[in-house]
């Protein structure tokens, strides 16, 4: 009889911290997986976003694409997990080439998730420096305005 005692007085202990432990435990790896979901969902569109730019501007920058304006809309999500965030682009200070290079930075409002993306233009492009949108019920519309040997980007909506 004295070692049913024992095994009492050693497993009910055990048992009321896993009560304890377990819930804990599960929460913290759900917020890690949503955290990391909502950063990867980020870095996507950003990506496509960028992506998007760039090839804007190489279509706009062709030698067959006279004088002119060209729009594209984004296929981008308003929320991602719930959550507006701000699209913002601007000018990467370079020393080494005369190439145009954009940050395009996404930020999660009420969050501190970021992400960002760099994207290389050609020597003829150039944009509103911290040029901002915020994400919502409007889609993303990129422009570009070819004049001469100048294009100019800028970012609305529609």
């Amino acid at each position: 009889m004295p070692s049913i005692a024992i095994e009492y007085m050693i497993m009910v202990p055990v048992l009321i911290v896993q009560i304890f432990i377990f819930p804990l435990t599960a929460s913290v790896i759900m917020n890690t997986w949503t955290d990391s979901r909502m950063t990867i969902e980020l870095q996507g569109t950003a990506g496509h976003i960028g992506s998007s730019i760039q090839q804007l501007y190489y279509t706009i920058n062709h030698e067959s694409m006279s004088n002119g304006s060209m729009s594209i809309t984004l296929d981008t999500p308003p929320l991602i997990e719930g959550y507006a965030y701000t699209t913002t682009l601007r000018h990467v200070e370079h020393l080494d080439t005369s190439y145009q290079i954009m940050n395009v930075t996404l930020k999660l409002l009420g969050t501190k998730d970021q992400a960002s993306t760099i994207v290389t233009l050609g020597q003829n492009v150039d944009w509103q420096e911290n040029l901002s949108f915020l994400s919502g019920s409007q889609p993303i519309v990129l422009n570009a305005d070819k004049t001469s040997n100048s294009i100019w980007l800028s970012l609305g909506g529609t």
